[in-house]
């Protein structure tokens, strides 16, 4: 299958499953291939035959767009080497949940959840430490009963009902002693932070020469401004007075500038958020949902406010674009 087609199929799945997506950001390079919301659910999602092309710059990038944007990113993939994603099981890539369409299909279209990641050693699932206690404790085993029964230690028991996770072997001896399920599902949407934690959050990349001045400008508008590399953005900027973001871009006003603008109206109809493009000459005020502005309109406004009614009067409020 090519890419092309796999990306078609994961955005149809995406739209059957009740998700509107946004355009494909068919623009390299490119750190995601759609953004996708359905209700608070927020997903980023990159689409990879060959799951061995994500590399960690991708990915800390990924990580910090789902920070800034309240998102979480996914990659979806066919395969690793010569091996194909397995069916309900979450992988990761430098921080990112990866998985197959199947497993994506089962889970945003049907509603069941994957139940197995792989780690460093193989397969494992999450125990449920509360339940394994307390079926442990209906039945006055102790701990070194059920490490005999499961041919592990008893310090490994104990760390199972601390919350340690198990390999699929394990868990499914457990549920047969117990006639309980045990396992919990991947909570993907969450983010995995579990597996996160030992993962720090990337920091934000240098900024480019020719974006400081902008960026300048609305720092002291009031936002937080954190530079891309390989969004179809050049960064997102957090506004700490009205906790309202907005996607910027700069550049000459060309006709892969006006593309960038329309694919940036896309995922800020999508993420809820408004779009700002900042160029030498304007020929329009908005293209698509994303404002244009003139780089000395925005640096010739007074204060922050100046400048974000000059952004509100040619763009669309985020919440009239749900």
């Amino acid at each position: 299958m090519s890419r092309s087609a796999l990306v078609g199929n994961v955005t149809a799945m995406l739209e059957d499953a009740g998700f509107v997506v946004s355009d494909r950001c068919a623009i390299r390079p490119k750190s995601f291939d759609v953004a996708a919301r359905r209700g608070e659910d927020l997903i980023l999602v990159k689409i990879l035959g060959n799951v061995d092309g994500f590399d960690g710059a991708t990915g800390a990038e990924m990580r910090r767009l789902g920070t800034y944007l309240n998102a979480t990113p996914f990659v979806i993939g066919l395969r690793t080497r010569d091996e194909e994603l397995k069916p309900g099981v979450v992988y990761f890539r430098h921080g990112v949940p990866v998985f197959s369409p199947d497993t994506a299909m089962d889970f945003f279209v049907e509603n069941v959840p994957p139940m197995i990641y792989a780690a460093p050693g193989g397969l494992y699932v999450s125990i449920d430490s509360d339940i394994l206690a307390d079926e442990r404790e209906k039945r006055g085993w102790s701990l070194g009963q059920l490490a005999s029964e499961l041919g592990v230690s008893r310090r490994t028991v104990s760390k199972y009902e601390d919350g340690m996770n198990a390999s699929i072997e394990v868990a499914m001896d457990l549920e047969e002693l117990f006639g309980e399920p045990l396992t919990s599902p991947v909570d993907v949407l969450g983010g995995a932070e579990e597996v996160r934690d030992a993962d720090p959050m990337p920091e934000d990349p240098a900024v480019e020469p020719e974006d400081e001045g902008i960026i300048a400008v609305l720092t002291r508008a009031g936002f937080d401004v954190h530079p891309t590399t390989r969004a179809p953005f050049k960064a997102v900027g957090e506004d700490t007075s009205e906790e309202e973001n907005v996607l910027t871009g700069n550049s000459a006003f060309t006709k892969t500038a006006e593309k960038r603008a329309r694919i940036m109206g896309s995922l800020g109809k999508v993420t809820l958020t408004r779009s700002v493009y900042f160029v030498d000459k304007a020929p329009k005020d908005e293209v698509e949902g994303t404002a244009i502005v003139e780089r000395e309109e925005a640096e010739s406004a007074r204060d922050g406010e100046e400048l974000r009614e000059l952004i509100r009067e040619r763009t669309t409020p985020p919440e009239e674009l749900a």
